[in-house]
């Protein structure tokens, strides 16, 4: 009864939202479009996002302007959920907000190793951040090198492992990502136990636990098929928290000599039938199935409870990602199902 009152309110409203998100015949449709202008029309006539997009006039219809439009439409909702939540609730939306601030963070560091001469272009973020994150775009433009940027980020949890990085040789953006991703798992691992209580927390232990073993998975394949990386540098990738995967199985998929081996391995994990690599599909499109399996599992079986925030925000974020897939895609004449190849897996 506690969380059927705790969440009634939060899960009336994110099923209205849901029921907007698009279907996977939409994306079918989307694929068959000819240019981005058109996708701007489709979305317009026939989505959530005619609100948000009508705000664009002619000139402004460009992958760039949308991408930002589309990303504002995820702060909307956050900002609608967080509305409507309790204590509670809050205080795991800003653990979900970490991941806003990497990529934050992330996209700022691109802009100063790489020396782009185009300036920062936050502004569509300011009001978001001002209002729920930690993190000061205001300071962070003002950045123009890594070290001026890792001082603008003082104030902040992230300042202390990436001034570790500040102070060595020769880091690559690479090497500002691994840290930055390390920090994100290992942190909402920790603090996700202050945060939620009994249920909530063996549902979200479950999503993230998932969620952690699948890019460790992930990135083992790649490092392999790839890279031909040795398996003293995979294990520097990985992030140190085994969920499903005990230490002795991540040991036997990091030094498999081949990936027959590495294959042979995963099929004995519980993920195997949702994580089949044999299937003609990409890594990434794998690992979104599979999560997307877990989400909406989870929110059906428990429907008033934190799986509700957390499956709609993933859903969300995943429909963002397919979208920006397929203007790209669009944008580069690749046929439509060449580009439902691309943006793979399902949509709800």
């Amino acid at each position: 009864m506690g969380n059927l009152l705790a969440y009634s309110g939060i899960v009336t409203k994110i099923r209205a939202m849901q029921s907007k998100l698009l279907k996977p015949e939409q994306f079918i449709e989307v694929a068959n479009l000819g240019n981005v202008p058109e996708i701007v029309d489709y979305l317009k006539k026939n989505t959530a996002y005619a609100e948000v997009l009508d705000t664009l006039d002619e000139s402004q219809i460009h992958r760039g302007n949308i991408e930002k439009i589309l990303v504002q439409s995820l702060y909307h909702d956050y900002t609608k959920i967080y509305r409507f939540c309790g204590q509670k609730q809050r205080r795991f939306l800003k653990l979900h907000m970490k991941s806003y601030e990497i990529d934050l963070i992330n996209y700022c560091l691109r802009i100063v190793i790489n020396h782009y001469k185009q300036p920062f272009d936050l502004n569509y973020k300011r009001a978001f951040f001002d209002r729920y994150s930690q993190i000061s775009i205001e300071k962070l433009i003002t950045s123009r090198t890594t070290d001026e940027l890792v001082e603008n980020l003082k104030d902040t949890e992230y300042y202390v492992p990436l001034r570790k990085l500040k102070d060595s040789q020769n880091v690559t953006l690479y090497d500002y990502d691994l840290t930055l991703n390390l920090y994100y798992f290992t942190t909402i691992w920790k603090e996700q136990k202050k945060v939620l209580k009994k249920a909530d927390l063996d549902l979200f232990m479950r999503d993230f636990g998932s969620r952690i073993d699948l890019l460790n998975l992930q990135w083992i394949y790649r490092a392999k098929k790839y890279y031909n990386m040795k398996p003293a540098d995979i294990y520097l990738l990985l992030i140190p928290i085994h969920y499903k995967l005990s230490t002795d199985l991540v040991k036997e998929l990091v030094e498999a000599p081949g990936l027959e081996e590495f294959e042979n391995a995963v099929a004995r994990t519980s993920y195997a039938r949702h994580y089949n690599f044999r299937q003609d599909l990409t890594i990434e499109q794998m690992y979104s199935e599979c999560l997307n399996y877990l989400y909406t599992v989870d929110v059906r079986r428990n429907p008033y409870s934190i799986a509700a925030v957390n499956t709609y925000l993933f859903l969300k974020e995943e429909e963002l990602k397919k979208l920006t897939t397929a203007m790209e895609c669009i944008r580069y004449s690749l046929t439509p199902g060449e580009t439902l190849a691309y943006v793979g897996g399902r949509t709800q």
